[in-house]
């Protein structure tokens, strides 16, 4: 995932953690939250829950996979926090990129179609 699309600052995490709304997938929690930026920036974090640092790394990469062809239908100004879980470890990047448009789809954050 391209720099531009990162939420990176501590505080703009801890801002919509706090505040924004959750979506849930058993592999997968998406948090949302609209910015006043009028980009779409993602944050991707997995806990030790999902093991060694090999693991949390794979989800990690799996999720900002996943997430990468579904940026362009995302509705503009959305602050996304993406926290991968246990069950992704046997996931492959087809069937997590299938559920994150899902739960985009669950909180209407992709754009209707004209």
């Amino acid at each position: 995932m391209k720099r531009g699309f990162r939420l990176s600052r501590p505080v703009d995490f801890k801002r919509v953690r706090r505040l924004g709304k959750s979506y849930a997938h058993p592999f997968v929690v998406l948090i949302a939250m609209p910015n006043e930026s009028g980009e779409v920036r993602v944050a991707v974090a997995a806990g030790k829950a999902i093991g060694g640092a090999v693991l949390r790394n794979r989800a990690k990469r799996l999720l900002r996979a996943g997430m990468l062809p579904l940026l362009g239908r995302i509705s503009s100004g959305q602050d996304i926090v993406l926290i991968a879980k246990a069950g992704i470890r046997e996931k492959k990047s087809p069937q997590v990129e299938e559920v994150l448009a899902g739960l985009l789809r669950k909180g209407k954050l992709l754009k209707t179609k004209e």
